[in-house]
C-alpha cells in the first residue's frame, strides 16, 4: 500500500511538471509569433524605405 502512495505522489508530480512544460511551450509559441510578426514590419518598412530612396 505504501509503494501505491508513492507511486501516485510520484506520477501526480510529473502530471504537474508536464502540464507546466506545456504551459510554458505556449508562452514561447506565442512569443516567436510576436517576434515573427515584429521582423516582418521592420522588413516591410525596410524595403519601403529602400524603393522610397530609388525614386
Amino acid at each position: 500500500m505504501r509503494d501505491i502512495k508513492k507511486l501516485d505522489k510520484l506520477i501526480e508530480k510529473k502530471r504537474a511538471e508536464l502540464i507546466r512544460l506545456f504551459e510554458e511551450k505556449e508562452r514561447f509559441d506565442d512569443k516567436i509569433v510576436e517576434k515573427s510578426q515584429e521582423l516582418d514590419q521592420l522588413l516591410n518598412y525596410f524595403n519601403f524605405c529602400l524603393k522610397k530612396k530609388a525614386q
